[in-house]
């Protein structure tokens, strides 16, 4: 500690604020695998959500598919009360509603056309305009409840688009009910991503090989079914996107974003009517530590910082205490060194009068003419020119203290700050405790404030109030705009104003306007006296 005043403080506030920092870490780690475990739980229950919505919507399927298998045709009136009898809630469980598509041939078509078959009503047009092309055509014949969208798709061969046509045919293959690829349906003026679920009816019963009547089915607007599900497992603040097959952008059928996106998503495959998608959740993004990270952090750092300042007070004792043995010993050897240099002076004066008496004596022929060359000569030889010097603590001008402390953090320009006052200048003690202020403002200034911004300035200005008082003010604009005081303590903010306020015995003003930090200092000015006098009791408790 004597030999590294401030390098072994320094160490032990980094030793502390090391372990802290590894504390929290290990902290957050604890929290990130909690957050990964309840996001994959949370997609656990959210897939099985949406395959519990798409398994109640294949189970009316196929109940309509035995239904209309069993009998000659279906009119509409047996297709409306087939759909009352379901007794569907909770808004058909995110589907558009439930509809009966027949499957026709060429020849078919214009008895069909003509509302001759099936009781469909001859105002059924169909569209696109059958060509001949795919060999089969299946219009759109009911679809239930009749609102004005589902009202536009009567008559829509839904096998003249490939999507619809290829899920068509699996599920004729499959003879189970079988989802399509991402689709667009139309709603108003706006398209949105959605699927359709086919279940095949059969001539005269189901069963692979005989003639397909026609197709039960049910649109799905994604958005819908995904939040319908979400009415069954609740995924609160994260965010949740449904894909068809795989989780690429393209696939994307809909989404739920998060509050914030942090990124981390689990994923888990489901099976809707026979198609593999994917469901994913998003945890819901935070930019600040938890709680417990929070306290450890400040906890930490002041321990860090209690440990500094007494390390500090510490070397600065050992340090005084060498300076003592170190002046003592000096003394001791200027003590010596004087004794030796009296002793040979000593010697030589008394040489002196020695020859001075015996050529006086030679030299003189009366006593009196003696006496008198003695006393003159011996006067002659006097030498008194010893000088004790000893120095005293100077004063230090404010603006050197404010210069010094913001010079590392001028930009090239130059333009960072504005500092003004006049020439005042401080005790030592004082002139510490102020660069202590300027030098925590200026750090804060360039990590979270003014100077963190290419267009921030930092004024600083200070001018006298009376004889004893300097006001000094710290302004700054052009930085980030601050949502009011920072939450929780910081050892800056409690340095500033306590320890600062209590070394200068003034109240030190710290406020926080959207516009930037401003912060008012008020600092002492001591006459030389009143400090000269503690320096001259240091200088006699060494001496004493």
């Amino acid at each position: 500690m004597v030999e590294y005043p401030r390098a072994a403080p320094v160490g032990i506030f980094l030793l502390v604020a090391a372990i802290t920092a590894l504390s929290v870490f290990a902290i957050e780690r604890g929290e990130a695998e909690r957050e990964s475990a309840t996001l994959n739980e949370r997609a656990r229950a959210v897939a099985s959500a949406l395959e519990r919505r798409g398994n109640a919507s294949a189970a009316y399927l196929r109940a309509g598919s035995a239904m209309f298998a069993a009998v000659d045709r279906v009119d509409e009136n047996l297709f409306d009360r087939f759909v009352s009898e379901l007794q569907l809630d909770f808004d058909y469980r995110g589907a558009e509603g439930i509809g009966w598509a027949q499957s026709l041939r060429t020849f078919e078509l214009e008895q069909f056309r003509l509302g001759a078959d099936e009781g469909v009503s001859s105002t059924v047009r169909i569209r696109p305009t059958p060509t001949g092309v795919t060999g089969r055509v299946v219009p759109v014949t009911f679809l239930r409840p009749l609102t004005e969208r589902n009202h536009r798709m009567l008559g829509y061969d839904m096998y003249s688009e490939p999507v619809r046509r290829t899920a068509m045919e699996e599920a004729e293959k499959s003879a189970q009910p079988t989802a399509s690829g991402k689709l667009v349906l139309p709603r108003g003026g706006k398209d949105t991503p959605g699927f359709v679920i086919y279940m095949p009816v059969f001539q005269g019963g189901q069963g692979v090989g005989r003639r397909v009547r026609g197709f039960v089915f049910s649109p799905f607007d994604a958005e819908d079914f995904l939040t319908s599900a979400l009415e069954l497992a609740d995924a609160g603040e994260r965010g949740v996107r449904l894909y068809d097959g795989e989780a690429t952008p393209d696939r994307l059928l809909a989404q739920i974003e998060p509050v914030t996106g942090s990124g981390i998503v689990a994923q888990k495959q489901i099976t809707i009517a026979d198609r593999p998608m994917v469901v994913e959740v998003e945890s819901a993004g935070s930019y600040s530590l938890s709680t417990l990270s929070m306290l450890t952090l400040l906890f930490g750092l002041l321990v860090a910082s209690l440990l500094l300042v007494v390390a500090r007070l510490v070397t600065q004792q050992a340090r005084e205490d060498q300076l003592k043995l170190e002046w003592l010993e000096e003394q001791d050897s200027i003590r010596n060194s004087l004794t030796r240099e009296l002793n040979h002076r000593v010697k030589n004066t008394l040489a002196n009068v020695l020859s001075i008496v015996a050529l006086t004596r030679r030299r003189s022929e009366t006593l009196d003419e003696f006496a008198d060359g003695l006393d003159g000569r011996i006067r002659a030889i006097s030498a008194t020119h010893d000088l004790l010097t000893q120095s005293e603590w100077g004063t230090t001008p404010v603006r050197a203290v404010v210069a010094a402390e913001l010079a590392p953090h001028v930009s090239d320009s130059g333009q960072d700050f504005v500092i003004a006052g006049p020439e005042v200048e401080l005790a030592p003690n004082d002139a510490l405790t102020l660069g202590l202020a300027i030098h925590e403002l200026a750090t804060n200034a360039s990590k979270f404030g003014a100077l963190s911004e290419p267009e921030g300035r930092v004024s600083v200005t200070w001018e006298l109030e009376g004889k004893d008082i300097v006001r000094m003010e710290w302004v700054e604009t052009g930085g980030p705009r601050l949502a009011g005081r920072p939450q929780g303590r910081g050892f800056g903010l409690d340095l500033i104003e306590k320890i600062v306020a209590h070394e200068l015995n003034e109240k030190v003003e710290l406020d926080f306007p959207p516009e930037g930090v401003r912060c008012t200092l008020r600092i002492p000015v001591r006459r030389p006296s009143e400090f000269a006098i503690r320096a001259a009791r240091r200088r006699s408790v060494i001496e004493g």
